[in-house]
């Protein structure tokens, strides 16, 4: 009883931990001070954001620790990485101290670092704690990481809504104060007990109430998140959020209240002896039901072609018999996945095209999202919206976040309605492709911020839902290491769309002193920058779909090998 509401304090504790290491995504909130105070061009500025997402190449180094650190100690490491390289930025930016650019790159790619060991320790929890259920824990912890910036902006306008400078030192006290807040739940994490059926299916009820209150999170932060009319008002919307994140300790007493419930009152009308089999939940679970091929031979007989075909609708049964008719024939079918879960080393891999197109997808899908994020301060700037840029952040964050939240969608409707998870990521890419061409297309405040929300749910969903595809296409046990090199296209896309938009910016900016940066007005600054990376969007998007027909069988497979194995057990 006490191990069950203590790995509920574990979640919770974690998404305290994620709620408030997102500290990249307020980066456009401080970045033209941190650009004037530097004294720097758009190109260095873009330097600094490249820096930042840098940390997610040397994300192995939190593994590795792992392996000869306890837990907690990789968390206050992180803590004190993210102290020292806000810590340095913050006495820059307020002339407490001078340093040269190079430092300052230095201290934000430790800042950067900092949040990916963040989020390596989460991830470990989340997978410790309920590997029944840690597709759903996972979409939830890193649901909260998209609402850093929302949460950080209230914080800044209960303290001093005057000076961003505030931002960075936020971002340097914050997770180090929540790092000791999490410190108890996680050094009394329960030995791992295995669920029956039943434990999982009411986990995964718990797991519904959490995200309802969530969404009721999320609502509350995009509402209230940006409002500025007085201190007082802004430090009582802040108490609110807290609040909002301390609710879910209310679990662990449900918990208790339950289980007394059970075996006091429940188990005097309880039934013995029970004819029922029920199914494993290893075969219940997507993630838990996959296997190595060795291990599949034996335990699961997948379905052969023609058995697969019988499942599909009529209209996707139609679509498949027509492949052969198509010209790219060859690239849906050539080395096509056979079956989820097989464990691929980094030498296969790499060899793999439906790896590549997924890469392709992501880089040029939720990579773009990010580095809108970044732009954004420049962006409102340019268009003459300065004063909406806090607005606009927490924007990009609550909408991130309901994208979060919304790649759990496939583990909860399944049942009803069943799509291979790549067809959602390709869903998921639309709306970018979308919003950047709305944004190139109109310089309007409104177009501005639909813009922002499409391409925060979009990008929201992607970072979320792709530790669960990189599981099932490439195998679980090797997630840890392949999701590190599928992540590999965020600094690189951080650094080519970045540049580029620097080099439009600063082609269209006015000329000043040298000793000034250069600020750029108009829809011209951002004009071209939104028509290429819409194209590069439709690229990642036409790269989606394709890998959905390369995959698609493979899930009908899996699925209906799962639905006969519940049949035959129940």
């Amino acid at each position: 009883m006490a191990g069950q509401s203590r790995k509920w304090m574990i979640l919770v504790a974690t998404i305290w931990i994620q709620a408030f290491t997102g500290t990249n995504f307020d980066f456009s909130t401080y970045s033209s001070n941190l650009k004037s105070v530097l004294g720097i061009s758009q190109v260095q500025l873009n330097y600094l954001a490249v820096a930042s997402d840098l940390g997610k190449v040397f994300g192995w180094s939190s593994g590795l620790a792992l392996l000869y650190f306890p837990l907690w100690t990789v968390l206050f490491a992180a803590a004190i990485m993210g102290f020292v390289g806000y810590g340095v930025q913050w006495l820059v930016i307020t002339n407490v101290i001078s340093l040269p650019y190079i430092l300052v790159f230095l201290c934000c790619l430790l800042a950067g670092l900092s949040i990916c060991w963040f989020n390596t320790v989460c991830f470990v929890l989340c997978i410790r704690n309920f590997p029944a259920n840690r597709s759903l824990a996972l979409s939830l912890t890193v649901s909260f990481n998209g609402v850093s910036a929302a949460l950080y902006t209230l914080a800044y306008n209960a303290i001093n809504p005057v000076s961003t400078q505030q931002y960075l030192l936020l971002n340097s006290l914050i997770p180090l104060v929540v790092s000791f807040a999490a410190l108890i739940p996680i050094l009394r994490q329960p030995p791992l007990e295995p669920l029956p059926p039943d434990g999982v299916r009411r986990d995964s009820f718990m797991f519904l109430l959490l995200n309802i209150l969530a969404v009721f999170n999320g609502v509350y932060l995009l509402l209230f998140g940006s409002k500025t009319s007085d201190v007082t008002s802004a430090r009582l919307l802040f108490g609110g959020s807290i609040l909002l994140l301390i609710l879910p300790l209310c679990l662990p007493g449900l918990i208790y209240a339950r289980n007394w419930y059970l075996q006091n009152i429940h188990s005097s009308f309880r039934l013995e002896g029970s004819g029922f089999i029920l199914v494993d939940v290893d075969e219940l679970e997507m993630h838990k039901g996959m296997v190595t091929r060795e291990a599949s031979r034996e335990g699961y007989q997948l379905l052969n072609d023609d058995v697969a075909r019988a499942i599909i609708t009529p209209d996707l049964k139609s679509f498949i018999e027509d492949d052969d008719k198509f010209c790219c024939n060859k690239l849906v079918t050539r080395n096509q996945l056979g079956m989820l879960g097989e464990e691929h080393p980094l030498s296969l891999l790499l060899c793999r095209s439906d790896f590549w197109l997924y890469y392709i997808a992501y880089f040029c899908g939720g990579t773009i999202g990010l580095v809108y994020s970044n732009n954004l301060g420049q962006i409102a700037q340019s268009l003459g919206q300065s004063s909406e840029t806090t607005t606009l952040v927490t924007l990009y964050s609550s909408f991130s976040f309901f994208g979060r939240l919304l790649s759990a969608t496939p583990d909860y409707i399944r049942a009803k309605v069943y799509f291979a998870r790549t067809g959602w990521l390709a869903v998921a890419l639309f709306p970018t492709t979308i919003a950047l061409f709305l944004l190139a297309s109109s310089g309007s405040l409104a177009a501005l911020q639909a813009g922002t929300a499409l391409i925060g749910l979009s990008s929201g969903f992607i970072f979320a839902a792709a530790v669960s595809i990189t599981s099932e296409l490439f195998g679980p046990n090797s997630v840890g290491v392949n999701h590190n090199i599928l992540i590999t296209n965020i600094p690189i896309g951080s650094l080519v769309y970045g540049f580029l938009a620097a080099l439009v910016y600063e082609s269209h900016s006015m000329a000043g002193s040298k000793t000034e940066s250069v600020i750029c007005m108009g829809r011209d600054c951002y004009f071209l920058t939104f028509v290429w990376w819409g194209c590069l969007s439709v690229v990642g998007l036409g790269s989606s779909v394709v890998l959905f027909l390369r995959t698609r069988r493979a899930y009908q497979r899996f699925e209906q090998d799962r639905i006969t194995s519940s049949m035959l057990y129940s």
